[in-house]
């Protein structure tokens, strides 16, 4: 038998498990008698924060996300915790200055995470630096995430180039982010091993099972050199989520690669999610068609979120018989984009636009407010140039596009932001929240202060004797 290199497994159930398959809904309260068991089973990291989960925590939860990662930190204090952040878009869906940036990271590792994953929607290296050398300022370890997508720009020599240029950024380690569940078994050897020879940094691959093929992707990614996979316990795996824990370390059990997790520790893990799982699919917050495969995802390469939200846009305009039509429209709007990666919110920008071509039967009749951004500049630089005829489309008469990277054009605002929301702070993180989800924190930090007032009065009537103690 050949040397032990054993794989270590990324648990996802606390963020991207649930985030993908029931909209990340899962409470503070349903983690939190769970992270003990958790913190035992021997996890390289738990992901538990980022992506979805601040707006989702504010906007649906009424939970302050903030107190959410204090509370999962003080319950694990032996595991690697691990957060997604979308680069110079921090968790939001705009560029953000680089001072926010930098306190956003900064109040992230102070509150508990150790990983933090930065990825771009556009690979474009630029809008990962910032965030890059403030988890490294702060002591955390910096993962750049690459967006996996195919394509002809997207070759074995473009990864490695890219590979290399992370390694020289400082970052710590490697990702393979495959969003959409793109990348195939022997498709992952190959991808692996040229990664493997352009680069030292220990490797990650993150995939969805939405095609049916993410075990076997993880098993032939391992085979190959991969030093980490992601993976989410049973009850919230599999369909749009990730392969399941408990099924790869059972794969991979006896052999070079063996995780070493126990498996009785692990089934009591799943037996605290599973009645969840349950009560989500009797409420209707998990649909069973989410739970399924969908290989139309390696045919039109278009990601599960994107054809369900283009199948929508086509009902609501009556045009259901244009589905056919509008999948042949994706790649070439696209290729007129640049060809980005389809991974949010490139992927909506491209599938809106691609609707509004073949509904409006004249290509860019009708050209998106994003659309016209991604032609500016506004997002980054797309892997090869965009259309020269549709790009003179978006931009006004003598206006140049942007080249440099985008977040030079904006001003720090975190002084503006903090005087805008003084009157609600409560705590530092505040202003971040604010910052990002300006009316949804408003609202939060209302309801929280109502909270408050309410348990107050709760307080002084009981010490008034209006209420039995």
């Amino acid at each position: 038998m050949s040397e032990k290199r054993p794989v270590k497994i990324t648990e996802t159930i606390l963020r991207d498990a649930h985030q993908s398959l029931i909209a990340t809904r899962m409470p503070t309260s349903l983690m939190l008698p769970i992270l003990e068991k958790m913190d035992k089973v021997g996890y390289h990291a738990v992901e538990c924060w980022g992506g979805a989960t601040f707006d989702s925590c504010l906007r649906f939860l009424k939970e302050d996300p903030w107190d959410r990662l204090r509370k999962i930190r003080a319950g694990m204090p032996n595991t690697k915790l691990q957060m997604l952040f979308r680069g110079q878009n921090i968790l939001g869906y705009r560029h953000y200055a680089d001072d926010v940036v930098e306190y956003f990271v900064q109040k992230s590792i102070a509150n508990g995470i150790d990983i933090i994953r930065i990825f771009d929607c556009l690979n474009d290296i630029r809008n990962l630096e910032c965030a890059a050398k403030a988890t490294k300022k702060e002591g955390g370890h910096a993962q750049i995430a690459l967006s996996y997508t195919l394509g002809d720009a997207y070759t074995l020599d473009y990864w490695k180039d890219i590979a290399k240029r992370v390694e020289d950024m400082g970052a710590d380690s490697l990702c393979i982010k495959d969003m959409a569940g793109l990348l195939v078994p022997f498709a992952a050897t190959e991808l692996v091993t040229a990664l493997k020879e352009s680069t030292n940094l220990p490797i990650e691959l993150h995939t969805h099972y939405t095609s049916g093929v993410g075990g076997m992707t993880y098993l032939k990614a391992v085979e190959a050199g991969c030093d980490i996979i992601d993976t989410a316990m049973s009850p919230l795996a599999m369909g749009t989520s990730q392969p399941a824990t408990e099924v790869l370390v059972e794969t991979f059990k006896g052999t070079p690669y063996d995780t070493g997790l126990d498996q009785s520790l692990l089934a009591e893990i799943a037996d605290h999610f599973r009645p969840y799982r349950d009560e989500c699919l009797e409420n209707g917050l998990l649909n069973p068609k989410v739970m399924g495969v969908d290989i139309k995802t390696l045919l039109y390469q278009v990601p599960g979120g994107m054809l369900s939200n283009m199948v929508s846009q086509l009902k609501e305009q009556h045009a259901e018989d244009k589905y056919y039509e509008v999948l042949q429209e994706i790649p070439r709007v696209r290729k007129d984009l640049g060809e980005p990666p389809l991974v949010t919110p490139s992927s909506q920008i491209v599938g809106t636009q691609a609707v509004f071509n073949v509904i409006m039967g004249e290509r860019y009749k009708m050209m998106t407010k994003e659309t016209k951004a991604v032609l500016r500049g506004e997002y980054g630089q797309t892997v090869k140039p965009f259309n020269p005829e549709v790009q003179k489309l978006a931009l006004a008469e003598g206006e140049e596009p942007i080249t440099c990277r985008p977040a030079d054009l904006i001003p720090n605002e975190l002084e503006k932001l903090e005087a805008e929301m003084a009157q609600y702070k409560e705590q530092d993180e505040d202003v971040l929240s604010y910052a990002l989800f300006p009316q949804v924190a408003m609202d939060f930090f209302k309801y929280r202060e109502a909270q408050k007032t309410k348990m107050d009065a709760t307080v002084a009537d009981t010490a008034n004797g209006a209420y039995p103690v």
